[in-house]
């Protein structure tokens, strides 16, 4: 299983480029592009690599200040959410990293900060190292919508990453409306997986189709008896539609055959549903997958009701690129 450096990692990345997080403005990011705070990718270094305006830096980095103040950006998530932690990432930023940083936070239904927009501080100044990944819990139970990143007074950070929850304005969705239930854009969590030695389990939900192998799911070679699994959260109670199971680039290690197990479940923690879903009712039955390529399945969908989370099962073990289950909400 993999190791997590701080329990709020499990959580979705609000702040990732692939769910259309961008900085809306910035104060001055002259030697390296602020939109690279948001790549899912790990900032990497290039060694003897520049351009016009010095050395090429996998980051956000600012001019070195000459005069009173400090730099920022203003941040809009790709999705709106409740924040459970952030980490600070100065990977590679030795001689050039911030001293200390600090967010602010709002939450609009629409359109993006003015200058009478009413920001609150979501995380204080923090002392920062170089070269290191900075995690702080966070405590707010509101959306928020848009960030301002301060750092004080300049320099780089290599990655900036907001876990939390998604939101959405259940309401407004049409009762006849089918949505993507466990998509992160909707709010769907993956909560729990047997491995995920190759791709992360949160790739499952992310939108559009996987870029590589690397923007999926995969396990490692299973070498004893059983088989893989992954557990999700959809973002809200529903009935499932349809299901579509995308193996997109795994074409020497997609699994042999899925299944899914679903259930509508009342409480409990993470911990406590793993060990629940070994019962849940089958959702869809055992299905043959082939390599590189979009399953979709609806009549073989059982009709269970409204559910809040699914099993994906996958025998023996391999990658998955995407999870789709479509379906309408429950009120």
């Amino acid at each position: 299983m993999k190791v997590y450096a701080a329990p709020f990692e499990k959580f979705v990345n609000l702040a990732d480029a692939r769910l259309g997080t961008r900085a809306l403005s910035v104060t001055d990011d002259w030697f390296a592009d602020v939109n690279r705070l948001f790549q899912p990718t790990s900032a990497v270094w290039k060694e003897g690599v520049f351009d016009d305006n010095g050395k090429w830096m996998d980051g956000w980095e600012s001019r070195r200040k000459r005069f009173e103040g400090f730099d920022s950006t203003v941040i809009r998530l790709g999705v709106p959410g409740t924040v459970k932690g952030v980490d600070i990432d100065t990977s590679f930023f030795t001689g050039n990293f911030p001293p200390s940083a600090s967010l602010e936070a709002c939450f609009l239904a629409a359109g993006d900060p003015t200058e009478q927009t009413q920001w609150f501080e979501l995380l204080s100044a923090v002392e920062l190292q170089g070269n290191s990944h900075h995690y702080h819990a966070i405590s707010h139970d509101q959306p928020i919508s848009h960030l301002r990143f301060n750092i004080y007074p300049d320099g780089g950070v290599a990655r900036l990453r907001v876990y939390g929850i998604p939101y959405r304005d259940w309401a407004s969705v049409a009762a006849d409306e089918q949505l993507d239930l466990t998509s992160a854009l909707n709010g769907g969590r993956a909560l729990a997986c047997s491995d995920e030695h190759y791709g992360s389990m949160s790739n499952l939900l992310n939108p559009g189709r996987g870029v590589n192998m690397g923007d999926g799911w995969e396990t490692a070679r299973r070498r004893t008896p059983g088989n893989d699994w992954v557990i999700v959260a959809l973002g809200h109670a529903g009935v499932v539609e349809q299901v579509v199971v995308d193996t997109l680039h795994f074409k020497g290690n997609y699994p042999d055959s899925c299944s899914i197990q679903a259930a509508f479940v009342k409480g409990g923690t993470d911990s406590q549903i793993e060990t629940q879903s070994l019962f849940w009712r089958e959702l869809l039955p055992s299905q043959k997958l082939q390599m590189h390529q979009e399953h979709s399945f609806a009549e073989q969908i059982k009709a269970l009701g409204p559910i809040t989370h699914i099993r994906l099962n996958v025998f023996p073990d391999g990658g998955v690129s995407r999870l789709r289950v479509l379906g309408k909400v429950a009120r």
